[in-house]
């Protein structure tokens, strides 16, 4: 068994290095070499939904949100350097926008293969810190077997996130490596758009915020925007400055997604498996913080609501199940900083305390999807964090996708096409009470199929997952 792994200190490094890397939209990869330090049935769980029917969860979403306009603590300088950053890292995407400039074939081959060398690297990382042996030499080859089988869908998702002119690739929102963001803009542009603040999972060693982009780009049919916030990965960061990456991510949403057609009063959190739960982690810290009379650059008041796919909320409970899994003890310990801060970064244990209790009463309303046969993470975190966010007056809902696993209601599902009964769910809690909206989503044309469904079988039977 491995020793617990030192942590890298996320600022080290010639500043020139880090600059140049902020300052590029497209990053090299021999400078990634030394930043990145290579670097279906439907059930409600709650006790008051068990006789309603199957929109009545769109209530919880009906509250009415007071948008704020705090403004950011940094200094006017400040401000104005990160304007120029922003511009710095996003201009060539701006020029993909109808009626700029186009990118040339060989710019976006460019930054394919840039961002592919960067997950290629990402794997090995995860590689490297799991070990070698027996277990996880035939996991990896289980899940080179499954990409392979799914690999049609993937080449036409990465070919329209390359290439599609609504997507806005490499936003900065922070000083820190990869403290960027990817945007999904809807074709449709009259008038502002409901904005998800998606959280890529990953492990906490591999999110990256290309992860997200099937799901952006079928939001963003719906007229919904999209931003998928990257953060760094262990062991670049540990779980508090993941956090703080997630938070400033947020921060530049509420502050300036209005600046791109977003709605600044319709803004929801989002988060998928590990993304899931830096994003409860985020949301709750911030409650704190509001409740102690901290100043802060984002208001928990701006969000509509947070919607957790798949996550895990009880590390206390969950460690000794991810050793189980491979993802050993010594590592994740090290990743949430120690076994005493395993409760600090539970947010169900977390919104027990009484001490917190004016914190908990400011968050929004909660809603926790999860497959039943999920073996990543079981379906009980969900359920279980839901049924305690009751108890302490949250409101709060749990829907569990009977037979699903961990990636069919994320990858497998939507790559499927047809109707996709957890994306459903989702835009219609986001649409809730627009009229206009869910009668275009009534009658918008079923999603193509990506891979045959022949494929999918076989890629269930190897998966990893």
């Amino acid at each position: 068994m491995q020793s617990i792994l030192p942590i890298s200190n996320p600022n080290a490094g010639p500043s020139s290095s880090s600059s140049m890397i902020q300052d590029a939209e497209v990053v090299d990869p021999m400078l990634l070499r030394s930043e990145y330090d290579l670097p279906t049935t439907r059930m409600l769980i709650s006790p008051s939904f068990e006789n309603d029917g199957k929109m009545e969860t769109r209530s919880l979403i009906s509250r009415t949100l007071s948008f704020t306009n705090i403004s950011p603590t940094s200094s006017a300088d400040s401000n104005s350097y990160q304007q120029r950053r922003r511009r710095t890292a996003s201009d060539t995407c701006l020029s993909a926008l109808p009626g700029g400039r186009r990118h040339s074939f060989r710019q976006n081959m460019g930054r394919a293969a840039s961002d592919t060398y960067l997950i290629t690297r990402l794997s090995f990382k995860l590689l490297r810190y799991l070990g070698v042996g027996y277990r996880w030499i035939t996991r990896f080859l289980a899940l080179g077997c499954y990409a392979f089988l799914l690999i049609p869908g993937f080449f036409q998702v990465g070919y329209h996130y390359f290439f599609s002119s609504h997507i806005r690739r490499g936003i900065v929102y922070g000083d820190q490596p990869r403290n960027r963001l990817d945007l999904y803009l809807p074709k449709n542009s009259d008038g502002p758009k409901p904005v998800v603040a998606f959280v890529t999972g990953g492990a906490w060693i591999i999110g990256y915020k290309a992860w997200g982009s099937l799901l952006g780009q079928q939001l963003s049919e719906r007229d919904i925007m999209v931003a998928c916030i990257d953060y760094r990965n262990f062991p670049q960061g540990t779980i508090s400055e993941m956090i703080k990456d997630a938070s400033q991510g947020i921060s530049f949403l509420c502050n300036h997604i209005s600046e791109y057609g977003g709605d600044p009063n319709r803004i929801y959190l989002m988060g998928q498996s590990a993304g899931a739960h830096i994003a409860a982690c985020t949301l709750l810290e911030q409650a704190i913080k509001e409740a102690s009379g901290e100043k802060t650059s984002w208001s928990v008041s701006q969000l509509k609501a947070y919607f957790g796919l798949s996550g895990g909320y009880n590390l206390l409970d969950l460690v000794d199940y991810f050793h189980s899994r491979g993802l050993y003890r010594s590592i994740f310990l090290s990743i949430m900083e120690g076994e005493e801060s395993l409760q600090r970064y539970s947010p169900e244990v977390m919104v027990q305390d009484p001490n917190i209790r004016n914190a908990v009463s400011l968050l929004p309303p909660i809603i926790l999807f999860h497959g039943t046969a999920d073996y990543s993470i079981p379906s009980d975190s969900s359920k279980n964090f839901a049924e305690t966010l009751r108890r302490v007056g949250v409101q709060a809902e749990s829907i569990l996708y009977e037979g699903k696993t961990h990636t069919d209601v994320f990858l497998q599902d939507p790559m499927r096409g047809g109707i996709d009964e957890m994306f459903e769910d989702l835009v219609g809690m986001i649409h809730a009470g627009e009229a206009e909206a869910l009668s275009k989503d009534s009658s918008a044309p079923p999603r193509k199929r990506l891979v045959p469904e022949f494929m999918f079988k076989m890629a269930r039977t190897v998966s990893p997952f």
